[in-house]
């Protein structure tokens, strides 16, 4: 391969390779252009005509060389690229293999660490005063207007979550009985029994994207997808149109097995069962005696679907995007999981009042001890001291597009690939959602 610069006054060729000492780079260029000494060059002729052309004009020879490419979030150029293309206001630089958690947590205000009481006591209000409207516009909303009734109704309820949420973290009240008793009632209405899930969602921390550990969003592995062909169809409606209600299906699996938790979890798995019966076998009725069957759909499934719309769609936003890898136990850490594999998702104003900013999330992935109502302090501390490092994205249609059609199945190299690569002759679920979903970011 011959390598020439037109204005240099040679023509260098590279047929046979020579070795090139380093004392005889003059020059690198950062455009990948190397400029060598003339006087450094052995004067050794070629016996192939045409291989050295001497010019007393110039005494410089230029060569220009194939740079190697960087590793994709390294340049700057690339991660700019992958943001506009994934739908992110931000993709962050990968952060170095030596920080810690606990470098970032001391970077931390200690004040963003305070429970204050009365700020719980705040959220709760709010979540009760705007479930029960929801539940008003319900009652009196015309068919045709239903539908909006249940989105903001879904979403306020989304808000007892959240409160169930920092019990089971031990970041809402200075009394620990006291969240342990929030949380239980919390999640009640959501039919969600609160110590199994503090048990799975522990884990989640302690494991965040990591293969086979983490207890939130699992790649697909595709052995496993080969090994069920009576179930892909399943898997991809699952993974793409169905996704953002999948968290019903985890709900189900996850919670209610005993043989899912270790012994010393088990009473207390107990308890938390015993009271989400108690409130089905007492709640549902009572829904049904004064409502219907119709009234139970319009005051507690159709919230509840939307409930679980909020809880898959934050979830699989929180830590799902192409470019942000799961990883072996070996090659985990957990820095670097919890800082560069979370993102910060702004949603609507409405959203993130009745939901308590739970979508500021990388803090809490820091610590999950800062109080909800403290998470937006402690997202612009880390905005100033790690802000090269965050992953930030505004809720937009690109973005679930983005989840929707491409974070399927684990490839070590690629993060994802596809279903529409891996089987495109029974992937039609996903080439749909990429034809009829908007582009917009």
């Amino acid at each position: 391969m011959a390598c020439s610069v037109a204005d240099s006054g040679f023509l260098f060729s590279a047929s046979k390779k020579r070795p090139v000492h380093s004392s005889r780079i003059g020059q690198i260029a950062s455009t990948g252009t190397y400029c060598l000494k003339w006087e450094s060059l052995p004067q050794i002729r070629s016996k192939q005509k045409g291989c050295l052309i001497y010019s007393r004009k110039k005494n410089v020879i230029q060569a220009v060389a194939v740079p190697i490419a960087p590793a994709p979030l390294d340049s700057a150029e690339e991660r700019k690229r992958l943001s506009e293309q994934y739908g992110f206001r931000k993709i962050g630089e990968p952060l170095p293999d030596n920080v810690t958690m606990r470098d970032i947590t001391e970077s931390l205000p200690k004040k963003v660490f305070e429970i204050d009481d009365g700020k719980a006591l705040k959220s709760v209000l709010i979540s009760v005063t705007s479930y029960t409207l929801g539940l008003f516009m319900i009652a009196k909303a015309p068919w045709y207007l239903l539908p909006l009734a249940w989105a903001w109704t879904g979403t306020a309820v989304t808000g007892f979550f959240v409160i169930g949420h920092d019990c089971a973290h031990k970041s809402f009240s200075k009394n620990k009985l006291l969240e342990d008793i929030v949380g239980t009632l919390a999640f009640l209405p959501l039919i969600y029994p609160y110590e199994p899930w503090r048990f799975k969602h522990d884990r989640h921390h302690a494991k965040t994207n990591m293969l086979h550990e983490d207890t939130a969003w699992q790649p697909v592995w595709k052995e496993e997808f080969d090994s069920v062909p009576a179930l892909r169809k399943a898997i991809i409606l699952g993974y793409g149109p169905i996704r953002p209600w999948m968290s019903v299906a985890h709900w189900w699996l996850c919670h209610f097995n005993l043989s899912k938790f270790r012994p010393n979890e088990i009473d207390r798995v107990k308890i938390s069962l015993g009271c989400v019966f108690a409130f089905m076998a007492i709640g549902w009725p009572l829904i049904i005696w004064k409502t219907g069957i119709i009234g139970w759909i319009k005051f507690w499934l159709m919230p509840w679907l939307g409930y679980h719309f909020w809880m898959s769609t934050f979830t699989m936003v929180h830590h799902t995007a192409p470019h942000i890898p799961f990883k072996t136990s070996d090659e985990w850490n957990a820095a670097q999981a919890q800082l560069n594999g979370t993102v910060h998702c702004d949603y609507p104003s409405w959203i993130e009042v009745l939901c308590h900013d739970i979508n500021v999330h990388i803090p809490h992935h820091i610590s999950p001890r800062i109080p909800s109502y403290n998470l937006r302090a402690a997202h612009q501390s880390l905005q100033e001291n790690w802000g090269k490092y965050l992953n930030e994205a505004s809720w937009n249609w690109r973005l679930m597009k983005t989840i929707l059609t491409v974070c399927h199945v684990y490839d070590k190299e690629r993060n994802y690939v596809a279903f529409d690569e891996v089987v495109p002759e029974e992937a039609q679920p996903i080439t749909f959602l990429k034809k009829v979903m908007p582009d917009y970011a």
